[in-house]
């Protein structure tokens, strides 16, 4: 808390310490000129020549050094869910719609140019992110037709098809644009395998093969409209969707004691949304922006186990709403400072009801039958200050304030307010050089889902829900050191320690449940290289090898031993690399990437630790672009047909005090697998 109250200061000092910035109007961004001395670097269409690209997304991904992240659809509220990419100088209007998905829709020739803003610039909403990408849209007159017929093509003969149709219009501010898609595919959860059970010595006591099948099947229609309405910018999205899910697993046991068992799954959701984003200029120096946002979804859930003439049936039904609205007044007086301030309320709500029964017998479970409401308001408030052109600071203050209110089986109402404080400076010493620092206390959000009992169907566990719970919070102090050289070449070094608070874990419920719960404080540190590399100068021209390290230290005390270890699923080790090259001005393109980390965290219950297992993922792929209309892509994914799986240690009672009854293996393949794409635009 002391740490809270002087980043609050911090922040408050430099709120008050001027005044600062305007909104930059759509499609309007800082020239070109000394754009690097203050943090931004422009991208005209010319430099993605070689590339060819489809749309903006095949332009962000180009960018160098820019790491694309899409955004967090499942947190609650607008306020730091949104990705690292802009358009036209603004968020999307959208939850549900994955930020991806709407640059995939942007045509590459509808995009004037694509900014890449670092530390901030005046007008532009950060979305409190150190760096962003702004994509630029064309003023002029564009009218474009899409259609994809895409397939995944597996070596067992199952065909996955994907089609989409897209018709965009753009005229200035007007806009209009519609989309449908639809597709049938499998995931890993489709494959062959084993699971191996081992006593305490080490001996083999239970040899059985694993059969898996999956099937997913989405249906999504997107619509947008853009007019000048009351003065100001409007734009209305709305989205409807539906998405289903079956998978199976047998497990055949080859030798030692037990039975043969079956699992089946189902899941059936239907989401709709429907958002509205209005920016009025209230003066050359001041904007306003105004956003609502509306969601409703439903989804049904059953889980039938069945060995040896015993069944068990888990099942789950729900539905769940968001409104939001949300108001940002931005003010900027000149070029040094910049201001924004405005609020935020949402109303959240999840209404589920579980069931569990063994051979037609009901289990009670803990919070079975749950209403979950949550009302949350924010006030935040940020202000940028460039003192020198190499040099901008920002602090912003947010405070929330939630009431979170259980209805059902149990009744609990708890209140929450939180300052969540942030300080950042961008300094830019000499050309290619720039060091980011950033403080900030966080605040996670509860999963409305924890509140409520689960299961795992396919290993037979069954998790009680808690109502007892408090958000995660966490002080972080973050550097970062980035160097560009060789045109487009940049090596970046990232480091992060947080002090973390009521960390989110795994605890003993009654009845002899395991459910979600606080444990106590820990920490946590982050160290990150990265390397984008062009190789003209190594002899392999339009070529760019991309290599990634990282390395993370977590620290808490177990629950049920009292013992120091890390983080849920927390990764000791992390790394990548990837390489892609255009030939022939861009017909011809191939790449690969490697996921070279194996580490992928443990997971820990009372009776049980589980280290989650995946070997190096291998993907490649070759396009052909033979006229610029018409893209031809193929994709060869899961190239080394990795086993993924974990390794169990199961224990006769709470593992503290408990002996350890035997351990398990699982390992499965999914195949490799090829896809398909070709896209024609009209």
């Amino acid at each position: 808390m002391t740490k809270a109250i002087w980043l609050a200061g911090a922040a408050a000092c430099a709120l008050l310490g001027g005044p600062a910035a305007a909104q930059t109007a759509p499609g309007q961004s800082l020239p070109a000129a000394g754009a690097a001395q203050q943090g931004v670097l422009v991208f005209e269409p010319v430099f993605f020549t070689d590339a060819r690209p489809d749309t903006a997304l095949d332009m962000i991904a180009r960018l160098p050094g820019f790491a694309f992240e899409s955004g967090d659809s499942g947190t609650r509220g607008l306020a730091g869910t949104a990705g690292n990419v802009l358009i036209d100088g603004r968020r999307p209007s959208t939850k549900s719609d994955n930020l991806d998905q709407i640059l995939r829709r942007i045509s590459a020739a509808g995009v004037a140019r694509v900014e890449l803003i670092r530390g901030g610039a005046p007008g532009i909403d950060m979305q409190g992110r150190s760096v962003v990408a702004n994509v630029v849209l064309i003023r002029t007159v564009t009218t474009e037709r899409v259609i994809e017929t895409n397939a995944y093509f597996y070596p067992d003969g199952y065909i996955g098809p994907v089609l989409s149709a897209r018709y965009s219009r753009r005229e200035g501010d007007d806009q209009i644009e519609g989309s449908i898609s639809g597709f049938s595919d499998r995931t890993d959860g489709t494959g062959d395998g084993f699971r191996r059970r081992y006593d305490a010595a080490g001996t083999l006591i239970q040899d059985a093969d694993l059969v898996l099948w999956d099937r997913i099947r989405n249906l999504r229609a997107t619509g947008a409209v853009q007019r000048r309405v009351g003065g100001g910018l409007l734009r209305v999205n709305g989205l409807l969707g539906w998405f289903g899910n079956e998978n199976a697993q047998d497990l055949l046991i080859r030798s030692g004691a037990g039975v043969d068992s079956f699992n089946d799954e189902e899941a059936d959701n239907v989401n709709s949304e429907l958002g509205a984003n209005w920016t009025l200029d209230l003066g050359p120096r001041t904007g306003l922006e105004l956003t609502g946002l509306q969601r409703y979804s439903t989804e049904d859930y059953t889980g039938v186990s069945e060995s040896s003439g015993d069944s068990s049936t888990f099942s789950a039904d729900s539905t769940s709403g968001e409104s939001i609205g949300r108001a940002i007044l931005r003010f900027r007086p000149n070029d040094r400072w910049s201001f924004e301030t405005g609020g935020e309320v949402a109303y959240n709500f999840l209404d589920s009801a579980t069931a569990y029964s063994e051979n037609g017998v009901p289990i009670p479970l803990p919070s079975s039958s749950v209403k979950v409401e949550e009302l949350r308001g924010e006030v935040f408030g940020q202000a940028t200050w460039r003192p020198a052109p190499t040099l901008t600071v920002e602090g912003g203050l947010r405070v929330e304030v939630s009431e979170i209110s259980q209805s059902g089986d149990s009744d609990l109402t708890k209140a929450f307010v939180y300052p969540k404080p942030r300080i950042q400076a961008t300094w830019t010493p000499w050309t290619g050089h720039q060091f980011r620092f950033r403080a900030e206390r966080e605040v996670g959000q509860l999963d409305f889902g924890d509140f409520i009992a689960s299961a795992d169907i396919d290993i037979g566990q069954v998790e009680g829900g808690n109502p007892d719970l408090e958000p995660q919070k966490q002080t972080v102090l973050e550097a970062i050191y980035e160097r560009r050289f060789w045109g487009e070449g940049v090596f970046d070094a990232t480091y992060q320690y947080a002090e973390v608070e009521d960390v989110v874990d795994v605890i003993p419920l009654t009845g002899g449940f395991d459910g979600v719960g606080n444990i106590g404080d820990g920490t946590a540190s982050f160290f990150q290289l990265r390397l984008t590399l062009p190789t003209d100068r190594l002899g392999i021209p339009n070529g760019r090898l991309q290599t990634r390290g990282s390395w993370s230290s977590t620290s808490v005390l177990d629950p049920v031993t009292g013992e120091e270890r890390r983080f849920q699923g927390n990764q000791a080790f992390g790394c990548g690399v990837g390489f892609n090259q255009d030939l022939m001005g861009g017909r011809w393109s191939w790449g690969f990437n490697h996921g070279c980390n194996v580490d992928k965290g443990r997971g820990f219950r009372v009776r049980e630790i589980r280290a989650f297992y995946a070997e190096p993922e291998v993907s490649a792929f070759v396009q052909w672009k033979p006229e610029r209309d018409l893209t031809v892509k193929i994709d060869l994914g899961n190239a080394s047909d990795r086993a993924t799986g974990y390794d169990r240690e199961i224990y006769s009672g709470p593992r503290d005090a408990a002996p350890l009854a035997f351990r398990e293996t699982r390992r499965t393949r999914m195949s490799p697998w090829l896809f398909v794409q070709i896209r024609k635009t009209f």
